[in-house]
């Protein structure tokens, strides 16, 4: 390469910068503030993280202020939207090791697996046969509602090739009824230790929470109010659920290619060779995992890390609802709604049923 190219080349790459950092600075300033947010007793009672926070001030600052931005900051905005997830995706595998799977044994991780597999095809069933949904929507709002709330619907947005819009209702009904979870379910444990309906003791009714309730910010929440050792099978029993997500997104995506083969042409059926797109962010998230469970990094270097991670997983919120019209969210009808609805009721009723029964069985 000559000394011209050189120069051509780097002077293409400093421009190719300068037009990616005002994005990435509103970004970065606007997932400091929900962080801040976030730290609020207020919020934290309520059990709102550090990302449903951050999508909700960024649709608030995308349909006020950043239309006026948007020629300045697109670049970094769709920079954060795109690669920062994908990154974020990555090194959230920090948060998790196998052992933790360990821990709970063989009755979480069956409890697991069935509420999640359980949840996702009745969000495909209704969704589709009943509501007339289209497929982008339905998956999301199943992915966020059977696996970790808002890091599992931004997950598999790449991999459905999800509007910004669809995203965002799909979040939105992960914020509604996770939070009534947090009041819910408390309530649920103190009547049933009152009423001794089933048998629940903390430990159970934490394993019933992590493997029900949406959000991991939302499953800590509830596992704090009832005591340490629903907490902790809580938190793990929902690490679990989140360790799931890499194995769903690379079944989801094989699936979407087979169904992606037969095509209608000329009003014929062809069969078109589609290949399947691995999602490879989640692949390096089960292989990041796989490494912290070696515990090889120093805890301090780890905390850095996860403290890190959030801050990317926040930025690709915010970038996410930078570009997210509330018009698009109300043409979207109540029918997203009544689908996260459903499966709300499903994931408490059903859970319940599913925890009991394979507590039983196992037992």
């Amino acid at each position: 390469m000559s000394e011209n190219q050189v120069g051509k080349f780097i002077r293409t790459q400093q421009n190719t910068a300068s037009k990616l950092i005002p994005g990435i600075l509103l970004a970065a300033s606007l997932t400091a503030l929900a962080i801040y947010i976030g730290t609020i007793p207020w919020f934290i009672n309520l059990g709102l993280g550090v990302l449903t926070l951050a999508i909700l001030l960024g649709i608030v600052i995308g349909n006020t202020l950043y239309p006026s931005l948007k020629s300045t900051c697109d670049r970094g905005i769709h920079f954060s939207k795109h690669y920062l997830l994908r990154a974020g995706i990555i090194l959230y595998g920090f948060r998790l090791t196998f052992q933790q799977i360990t821990q709970v044994g063989a009755t979480g991780i069956l409890i697991d697996v069935i509420m999640l597999s359980s949840t996702f095809f009745i969000a495909l069933w209704i969704g589709r046969a009943f509501f007339r949904l289209d497929s982008q929507t339905v998956i999301l709002i199943g992915a966020g509602s059977s696996i970790c709330g808002a890091a599992a619907v931004m997950a598999t947005e790449p991999v459905v090739k999800a509007t910004a819009s669809q995203v965002a209702v799909a979040v939105s009904t992960v914020v509604i009824f996770g939070t009534l979870a947090i009041f819910i379910y408390p309530w649920l444990y103190q009547l049933n230790t009152h009423y001794q309906w089933v048998n629940f003791s903390q430990e159970t009714f934490g394993i019933f929470s992590g493997s029900t309730v949406h959000e991991v910010a939302q499953v800590v929440a509830i596992g704090h109010t009832l005591g340490n050792e629903a907490e902790n099978a809580a938190v793990i029993s929902k690490m679990i659920r989140v360790m799931l997500l890499a194995p769903f997104l690379l079944l989801l995506s094989g699936y979407l290619s087979r169904m992606n083969r037969l095509k209608v042409k000329h009003g014929n059926l062809r069969r078109e060779k589609t290949p399947i797109t691995i999602p490879w962010f989640a692949v390096f998230f089960i292989i990041t995992a796989g490494f912290n469970s070696f515990h090889l990094l120093p805890e301090s270097l780890v905390n850095l890390i996860i403290a890190a991670d959030t801050i990317m997983l926040a930025m690709a919120m915010v970038a996410l609802g930078l570009t997210t019209h509330v018009s698009a969210i109300r043409q979207a009808g109540v029918k997203p709604i009544l689908l996260a609805l459903i499966l709300f009721v499903w994931l408490v009723v059903g859970g319940l049923i599913v925890n009991q029964g394979v507590q039983h069985l196992l037992r």
